[in-house]
């Protein structure tokens, strides 16, 4: 069935089945590199017919087959999975103190073994979430214990930065990242923000919400036992 399948679908894995990359799908076919990502991304629903037409000269198949999936394929066509069932890797943050007003790093030299996939579904269904805005964290220490215990894993969604509803946040405190529980205090002029750690031993405290530099709001948790 390939009426699920779009262009950016069959393009991509077209490619994939004959070992080629976007950039050397572009080069072949004589266009830009942002013709072929702009598809591969979404944001090209209809792209110029010329230029497609030498994209699917390169790929060896017909015109229609990469708009339509209607058309002749050179030797097997591709296996196309349906692209919410497929499962997405999630970058890493960086565990440093983040520099330049708390940027998040993402860690580069991450190893296979600590990759953590999720499936697009779960991540566009159910978290309503981007996997590019998505980061896995480490916790350190105790203040969120029992809630959060040192080396929990915590998925981090960096589009979500507002207290409201309350809610577990990461923060950058100056020193480095930081899990805590954040609620809006109601009438405060200018807004001020409750920082709790669900650990006795640390006091709450209030901040401003301009002191406060949310990174996001943790959405999921797992724990070795």
């Amino acid at each position: 069935m390939t009426e699920h399948h779009t262009l950016s679908d069959r393009l991509r894995a077209r490619a994939q089945q004959l070992g080629l990359s976007p950039a050397h799908v572009a080069e072949m076919a004589g266009v830009n590199r942002s013709f072929v990502y702009d598809i591969l991304r979404g944001r090209s629903a209809r792209p110029g017919i010329d230029k497609l037409a030498e994209v699917a000269r390169v790929l060896k198949v017909e015109r229609e087959w990469l708009i339509h999936g209607i058309g002749e394929v050179e030797g097997e066509p591709p296996f196309i999975e349906n692209p919410d069932e497929t499962f997405v890797a999630i970058a890493h943050a960086s565990p440093r103190p983040s520099m330049g007003g708390g940027a998040v790093v993402t860690e580069d030299h991450d190893t296979p073994g600590r990759a953590y996939h999720f499936r697009r579904s779960w991540i566009k269904g159910s978290l309503k979430a981007s996997p590019s805005q998505l980061r896995i964290m480490h916790v350190e220490g105790d203040s969120m214990a029992p809630t959060l215990l040192d080396g929990d894993t915590v998925l981090v969604d960096m589009t979500r930065r507002a207290p409201n509803p309350p809610g577990i946040f990461v923060l950058d405190d100056g020193m480095g990242l930081v899990a805590k529980r954040l609620e809006h205090v109601p009438n405060s002029e200018p807004p001020a923000v409750r920082v709790i750690s669900d650990n006795g031993f640390y006091s709450p405290y209030e901040r401003s919400a301009e002191e406060i530099h949310i990174i996001g709001r943790i959405r999921w948790f797992a724990r070795e036992i």
